[in-house]
């Protein structure tokens, strides 16, 4: 961009507001944190997380109608993929002991639409299935077969050849789609997927992410270390930081206060910071290797100087690819629906934020290194 061309602008010289401004985007992020907390998805703290597909498009304030009052505590429904398609979250695992009798209805209800008098036994039940004995194997096999058409994970207790119990899966999707089926008539829909994340394994999946990003900004210091020199490590590495904790502010403190906006925290969003980690190191390598040219070319001319004309010769550049991948990730934001749009949130401001550290905050923190302890910067 031509406009960029001959720029020469004292970026050093705002480095006193870019420090407020950061400080203070900081500490708004962290009094959210302590008093709001985040919000994480069911990745993190467990819970089971349902996807149906309907024959015809469906009005998705409906479908949250339906299934907000049926038992399931706290349910978050949001379209996925298209029209057609809705996703159901709830933090629940199993089917709550309240409506469990229930969903035991409902099957039976079905065996006996199907089959009507026939004799049947309930020898047994847990938290998550029930298990019946009809009089013979023919009979188990039928209505196996039955049940499974009828959209219910059935199977046999056993292989033997007399074998004449059955278990049916008592789950989530079977309670939310009982009440679906009374109110929702003239579209049919099939459960593609229910997945179910228990609180143990939310937890190590946490830990994880955290260790996943940590290691990541480790991983980035002792490379840019070798590259460089410390000093520029550092100052990189404490910018990813910078745009980390800002960025992982923002989720606290915009919460549930833009709508449409849903900001959990799930596995999804750790894959955008990782990608906003890539994305903002790149854009700081950049301008460090021209510091790094121009220090070799400029010998006697003073690292602050050396810095400001560093940034600005690749301003074109990184306005240029910056400006690039923000509408990308700005059409993203607005029409890639509610699935995505958290991911692409993080990306947007990130990117924003990224370019404005890798300006304002990793080359000022190399500049200050350079004037507190008086040592020349060569390479």
């Amino acid at each position: 961009m031509r406009i960029f061309e001959n720029l020469n602008y004292n970026f050093l010289g705002k480095k006193t507001i870019a420090y407020i401004l950061s400080t203070l985007l900081f500490a708004l992020g962290l009094v959210s944190a302590i008093i709001r907390g985040f919000e994480f998805g069911i990745d993190f703290k467990g819970g089971t997380e349902i996807v149906l597909q309907f024959d015809n498009p469906v009005d998705i304030g409906i479908i949250r109608t339906d299934v907000e009052n049926i038992g399931l505590g706290n349910i978050e429904v949001k379209t996925f993929g298209g029209e057609t398609g809705v996703m159901i979250r709830t933090e629940e695992q199993v089917i709550p002991t309240a409506i469990f009798p229930s969903v035991v209805g409902y099957i039976e209800n079905e065996i006996e639409k199907k089959f009507p008098n026939v004799q049947k036994q309930r020898v047994d039940s847990t938290a998550n299935s029930v298990t019946y004995a009809f009089v013979n194997k023919d009979t188990t096999d039928d209505v196996i077969d039955a049940l499974f058409e009828a959209g219910f994970q059935s199977g046999r207790v056993s292989e033997e050849l007399d074998n004449n119990q059955m278990v049916v899966r008592v789950g989530i999707a079977d309670w939310i789609k009982e009440n679906l089926n009374l109110k929702i008539k003239d579209n049919k829909f099939i459960v593609l997927k229910e997945d179910i994340v228990g609180p143990k394994i939310g937890e190590e999946l946490r830990r994880d992410a955290v260790l996943a990003i940590f290691f990541a900004l480790i991983v980035i210091l002792v490379y840019l270390g070798f590259r460089f020199k410390f000093i520029f490590a550092f100052g990189a590495v404490a910018a990813l930081f910078h745009d980390t904790l800002i960025t992982l502010g923002l989720f606290s403190l915009l919460y549930g206060i833009i709508p449409g906006l849903n900001l959990e925290i799930d596995i999804t969003i750790v894959a955008a910071f990782l990608t906003l980690i890539g994305y903002s190191i790149n854009d700081t390598v950049i301008v460090f290797d021209r510091i790094r040219e121009n220090i070799k070319i400029h010998k006697t001319k003073p690292i602050y100087d050396i810095i400001n004309t560093s940034i600005s010769q690749t301003m074109s550049r990184t306005v240029l690819t910056g400006g690039t991948t923000l509408l990308t990730v700005g059409v993203l934001l607005i029409f890639g629906g509610e699935v995505l749009r958290a991911f692409a949130f993080t990306l947007f401001f990130g990117i924003i934020i990224g370019t404005y550290s890798s300006i304002f905050v990793a080359s000022a923190l190399v500049y200050e290194y350079s004037e507190k302890y008086k040592k020349k910067l060569e390479f």
